[in-house]
């Protein structure tokens, strides 16, 4: 009797899983040409079906497996945005990054202050700039510094073409699952890239501006927290543009198994140095995955880097820099048309 209620728990796990697998399955509209099932206008001026960008995420059917496209004007939309765990597939596009912004002001809850937070699967955005403004504002001639996230991305298959991400610390929260970024602009200074996801960053530029905000002190741009050893994660950074004003280093660990690649890309001369930090993590260097390879520009230089940088050879490497280190399962190819 006990073998049977195992085989019977076991046979209704392996369902629910499927089940919950088939949901997230976007199909893709052939005969569309964004290949999404239909598309939602947003429109500040009243133009759409709605004017604000919330209000077009929460038409959206709960569960939903087809791509539904979000087409969003040029304006500057002051609100927070949350794609909830139950609305997959949704394609945010707006008019350009210098042309639509979200923006709000809201800091120091990590979980929850991020003003465009996405908790769902196969999620896409392309042409939007977000801003948390909390930081970016001066107050009684002082600038406030603190934990001001500008995006918080929870989900698995989730990409981002075009978008603009600012923020002073804490800029973007790249929590948990496999991410796509391609040509996108990232700015911040202190721990700006962070969190367990297994991400790849590809022809970014990563702008710090920590001069601006804090003059003469250093930042940070990455904090990576992969936490064991056969963890999913890590950031890799491929034939990106690493620039801005002040001086940081490459990552500091925020995991015992913190890993970030930074391959074929230009650094200028805002990195300090010795270029990582152990952190909280002193006596785990030996577990750290933090590579420099193929790169070029004034910042380099590795030569006065951490004795623990490490070097991978060819094939180590390709594990990676290629887009099999997120995409095993061909997902990007089953994403809606974003060109």
């Amino acid at each position: 009797m006990q073998n049977l209620r195992t085989v019977l728990f076991i046979w209704m796990l392996l369902s629910v899983t499927m089940s919950v697998c088939k949901a997230l399955d976007c199909q893709l509209n052939e005969s569309n040409q964004y290949k999404v099932a239909y598309t939602i206008f947003v429109d500040k001026s009243g133009h759409g079906n709605f004017t604000k960008i919330q209000s077009a995420i929460d038409s959206v059917p709960e569960n939903n497996t087809q791509w539904i496209r979000i087409r969003i004007s040029a304006g500057k939309y002051k609100e927070k945005v949350v794609i909830p765990l139950k609305k997959p597939c949704i394609f945010l596009e707006g008019s350009g990054s210098h042309h639509t912004s979200v923006e709000f002001d809201d800091h120091q809850d990590l979980p929850t202050s991020a003003i465009f937070i996405s908790y769902s699967d196969n999620i896409v955005a392309k042409g939007i700039t977000f801003k948390n403004t909390y930081n970016l504002q001066i107050r009684e001639d002082k600038i406030i510094w603190i934990r001001a996230p500008a995006v918080r991305i929870r989900g698995d298959k989730t990409a981002f073409y075009h978008c603009a991400f600012f923020g002073i610390q804490d800029t973007f929260f790249d929590d948990k699952g496999r991410h796509y970024f391609k040509k996108c602009y990232i700015e911040g200074a202190m721990d700006f890239i962070y969190g367990a996801a297994q991400s790849i960053y590809d022809e970014c530029v990563i702008s710090l501006n920590v001069e601006k905000y804090r003059p003469g002190k250093p930042g940070c741009i990455t904090a990576q927290k992969k936490e064991w050893a056969e963890e999913h994660s890590g950031f890799v950074f491929k034939n990106c543009k690493i620039t801005g004003i002040g001086k940081a280093c490459l990552g500091r660990a925020w995991g015992p198994y913190s890993t970030v690649i930074i391959y074929n890309s230009t650094i200028t001369d805002v990195v300090v140095p010795q270029g990582w930090s152990a952190w909280d993590f002193v006596g785990h260097e030996a577990n750290f995955t933090y590579v420099e390879t193929n790169n070029r520009g004034r910042g380099a230089d590795t030569a006065n880097r951490v004795p623990w940088l490490q070097k991978l050879d060819d094939f180590q490497l390709s594990k990676f820099v290629t887009m099999s280190f997120i995409d095993e399962d061909g997902w990007i190819a089953k994403l809606p048309t974003v060109s």
